[in-house]
């Protein structure tokens, strides 16, 4: 499966994006996906997740700035990114799992996410 993620750009603290990720198979319908992040110097980390089934999951930095969704039509996976501020400021990836799976198996290029102050 290859994932095409797309949406970044620069916005102000605030503002709003949206990323989205693209699947080249219809298989993508079973996996868990998720978004990543990765700032400089730190980490990567675990932004938000969706199951097939639609359930979420968030890290708390986001939690309620955040949405991701899933258009499984599409086979695309969507990051709503509301009240964004400068530390959201990152490399986005998506990635995918295969149930039962514990570790992303798929992961698209990322997406770079600047918020000015």
């Amino acid at each position: 499966v290859q994932l095409q993620a797309s949406g970044g750009g620069l916005v102000q603290a605030g503002g709003s994006l949206r990323l989205s990720c693209a699947a080249s198979e219809r298989t993508f319908r079973s996996y868990v996906m998720g978004w990543y992040r990765q700032a400089p110097g730190k980490q990567r980390e675990l932004v938000a997740a969706i199951t097939s089934g639609g359930s979420t999951n968030y890290a708390d930095s986001v939690k309620g700035r955040f949405t991701i969704s899933r258009d499984n039509a599409k086979n695309t996976v969507y990051l709503q990114m509301n009240s964004l501020k400068p530390e959201d400021t990152a490399v986005y990836y998506c990635a995918g799992r295969r149930v039962g799976i514990n570790e992303y198996e798929y992961w698209g290029q990322g997406t770079l996410v600047t918020v000015s102050s």
